[in-house]
């Protein structure tokens, strides 16, 4: 979570001065290409970033649609082989997993050990102040238990990161408006010896001008990770709006080293928080920013960038891209994909679906998905999709290159008897070969919702 204690007359100023900047830029650039931000059907916030069994996986909060102050009360988990397309996998815990707690469900990270995965969570207890949570699952995408029924701490600042080091030591951290860690123990529940404040010196942190009783850049956001000998933190710094900055360490605990600005401020949100990992040999740099029609410092979506670190192991200078990283490899139209798989989406929703996952919802007319660097190979001769609809239905187009691009397949639904109530419908294909950006175009008539659509699968010619 971000801008914990801001002002917020001066807040509401940043937002709209941001946005404004932002929107410009984005129509400078053309959004209708972009795949940055990630997820285009909700607001997306505070990314966690983990690399787990041959994917990213990222847990993210959630800002509510018109919301004028940080309105969460869940976390959304998202995941992806190639970079370029994200599967929804709704989400696997909210404010009711932490029975104690009755607001603010904050910045969070998940970490796996002992065969589990432990959400590391900012929440409000219900004396009111803020406390990290800490819930557990048997899988990285749920659901969660609150083994404790209470805080893990409680001090009434936010944003945890957790990191396991070398020598099996974990650690929790987190802070704003100062810096926290504590030694957790083998079972990821409990700590042992006493919370630590880090000493935020403007050596380790940098220097802040304006702010006397805050010196030093940081603000809030931490990440902890080791690379290559070299333990990383970053941060979030200033107020506001927020820059991302870095410092880095000789050990879990210090003593840290100010090394500089990795993001800049813009974006069109006032916040940020960021997430670094790497994935088949590359790095990735997780934040959020307001891209997003309405986007703001409320409503802010997560984003991606792909980066190399310089030789004596520093960060280089990231800015924000419309673009995001370059997709791995091709994806397979030959087996079943999910619906809920996505570069980019406009117009549609996801929702729980019945026969287990995710769907997508809420399609109306000239709605429509993109889905990234798809292989047809030698061609693709029929598509097959599930779907559901209580309303006279409408048609799957399927084009190639954009949403106004050529048509190469359309697939007609009818109604089924309700909204999950699931059929399968094919349809001939022609002109889908080699590697291509295919577009699902969703038509029908009168304003009414068209059909969910669960999954997609292409024939081969060979």
């Amino acid at each position: 979570m971000s801008g914990f204690k801001l002002w917020p007359a001066l807040k509401r100023m940043c937002v709209a001065f941001q946005a404004l900047l932002f929107l410009l830029a984005l129509e400078n650039a053309g959004i209708a290409r972009a795949d940055n931000p990630i997820v285009q059907t909700i607001y997306t916030t505070d990314p966690a970033p983990i690399s787990y069994d041959g994917r990213v996986y990222v847990y993210t909060g959630h800002d509510e649609d018109g919301s004028t102050t940080y309105n969460m009360i869940n976390w959304h988990l998202y995941s992806s082989e190639d970079m370029a397309n994200w599967q929804d996998h709704g989400s696997p815990l909210s404010l009711s997993t932490f029975t104690w707690a009755n607001a603010n469900a904050w910045a969070g990270q998940i970490i796996p050990r002992n065969d589990k995965f432990y959400f590391y969570a900012s929440v409000r207890h219900t004396t009111g102040s803020m406390a990290i949570g800490v819930a557990v699952s048997d899988s990285i995408a749920g659901p969660f238990t609150d083994p404790l029924g209470g805080p893990l701490v409680e001090n009434n600042e936010i944003d945890p990161t957790v990191f396991i080091d070398d020598d099996g030591q974990a650690y929790l951290y987190w802070g704003n408006p100062d810096l926290w860690y504590v030694k957790l123990n083998e079972d990821m529940i409990s700590f042992s010896g006493s919370v630590t404040q880090i000493p935020l010196t403007t050596a380790g942190f940098g220097t802040r001008s304006g702010n006397a009783e805050r010196p030093t850049t940081f603000e809030e956001a931490p990440w902890v990770y080791k690379r290559n000998d070299i333990y990383y933190l970053i941060y979030a710094a200033n107020c506001c709006s927020e820059d991302i900055r870095y410092s880095t360490g000789t050990s879990a605990t210090g003593p840290w080293t100010y090394r500089g600005v990795i993001m800049p401020t813009e974006g069109g949100s006032f916040t940020n928080h960021p997430g670094i990992i790497d994935f088949n040999e590359t790095s990735y740099f997780f934040y959020h920013n307001g891209a997003l029609p309405g986007g703001g410092g409320y409503s802010r979506s997560v984003a991606v960038e792909s980066f190399v670190y310089n030789a004596d192991g520093t960060i280089p200078t990231i800015k924000m891209t419309t673009d995001g990283p370059k997709q791995i490899g091709t994806l397979n139209p030959y087996v079943q994909q999910e619906a809920e798989t996505m570069a980019w989406s406009s117009g549609v929703e996801t929702e729980v679906c019945s026969e287990g996952g995710i769907d997508v919802s809420n399609i109306k007319n000239g709605a429509y998905i993109k889905v990234k660097g798809v292989n047809f190979g030698a061609g693709a001769t029929s598509f097959t999709a599930r779907i559901a609809s209580a309303t006279s239905g409408g048609n799957i187009e399927l084009r190639l290159g954009s949403a106004t691009g050529t048509v190469v397949g359309t697939c007609t639904v009818s109604n089924t008897g309700g909204w999950q109530e699931w059929k399968t419908v094919t349809c001939p294909v022609s002109g889908a070969t080699e590697t291509q950006d295919l577009f699902f175009l969703f038509t029908g008539s009168g304003t009414d919702y068209l059909f969910n659509f669960n999954w997609w699968q292409f024939e081969s010619s060979a």
